[in-house]
């Protein structure tokens, strides 16, 4: 009888985790994140959540590389400006201004549609459940990845703002920072300087544009000359501000040559290279991520998902927008 009983308790257990399975195959990885920090009904009202995000990153990535470095920078730029609540993502409207006009975002933020199709689709599997800022965090993970880079937790739950403060782009970190004041910049958001080194690794993809390295070509002493040519050749002392150049020699896989550039005075903006200058105290953690990749990995990992938790609205603050360009 008791072996009966024995039996009948593992088919019972198998069709149960057969049944889980169907949903972590779909989600394909739900069991490695910590969800629902802020909220406990995330994934249960809305099981294919993470799924969905997924499969339009992976789209968006395949058809345009550059774009996993857009939507990482998308939510970086939303994190640093009063928190992780998708105020970058609203259009101006006569109450207020939006931060896609600051000189910080200015034509140069992109990956918009991206986030408007993936919210589109979530809307018509589980209406007002998933915040634009939670996707924002997810897809910035979900772009990472798809480019060669770490996986990390992604926390859910966050609410979105009413408004946007077009005065706090001014808190995010300027491509002309000294280390001084990139140091000042990420300590105002609770940051050390070792994950403000690690979180600059996001520059290992993407590109910037002339305007924006201009004066560190042809100004500064601290560039590897042929580096310095090469760049000329693209951005000439007047025009071209739209060209653009890779931040490091793989823009399209994420990995740790950012850094080993910086080794040999070959980092693209005047901010990236600072973090490598004679008697820089950022210089051993450089060196440390230059020849130590999975070091870098996990500490990359580890900084986003403390930035993922800046300042989130929870509870009954903000409210989860339908459309992620303009409140409800």
């Amino acid at each position: 009888m008791a072996f009966k009983l024995t039996i009948c308790l593992l088919i019972c257990l198998i069709g149960i985790v057969s049944a889980t399975n169907t949903i972590t195959s779909a989600t394909n990885y739900v069991s490695s994140y910590i969800p629902d920090i802020y909220s406990t009904t995330i994934l249960a009202k809305c099981p294919l959540a993470l799924y969905t995000i997924k499969t339009e990153i992976n789209k968006a990535v395949s058809k345009e590389n550059r774009m996993g470095a857009s939507l990482l920078r998308l939510h970086f730029h939303d994190c640093f400006v009063q928190g992780c609540d998708a105020s970058v993502l609203l259009k101006d409207t006569p109450k207020f201004k939006g931060e896609q006009g600051a000189l910080p975002n200015v034509n140069s933020l992109r990956g918009f549609d991206v986030i408007e199709n993936i919210k589109a689709k979530l809307e018509a599997l589980c209406p007002y459940t998933v915040s634009c800022a939670d996707i924002l965090a997810v897809a910035a993970r979900d772009s990472v990845v798809a480019l060669g880079g770490p996986s990390w937790a992604v926390r859910l739950g966050r609410r979105d703002s009413t408004t946007a403060s077009f005065g706090g782009t001014f808190d995010l970190p300027a491509p002309f920072h000294d280390l001084k004041n990139l140091t000042i910049t990420f300590q105002k958001k609770g940051f050390s300087v070792d994950e403000m080194v690690a979180l600059s690794g996001a520059h290992s993809i993407g590109q910037a544009k002339c305007s924006l390295f201009r004066s560190r070509i042809y100004n500064e002493t601290n560039i590897d000359g042929n580096y310095a040519k090469s760049l000329q050749a693209i951005c000439p002392k007047k025009g071209g501000d739209s060209n653009s150049s890779p931040l490091d020699p793989t823009p399209n896989f994420f990995d740790n040559a950012y850094y080993k550039n910086l080794v040999y005075e070959k980092g693209l903006l005047h901010s990236d290279q600072q973090l490598y200058i004679k008697g820089g105290y950022t210089n051993k953690k450089v060196l440390d991520y230059a020849y130590n990749p999975k070091l870098f990995n996990l500490d990359f990992a580890n900084a986003m998902t403390k930035m993922g938790n800046l300042s989130p609205l929870t509870g009954n603050k903000g409210q989860i927008r339908k459309v992620c360009s303009r409140v409800n």
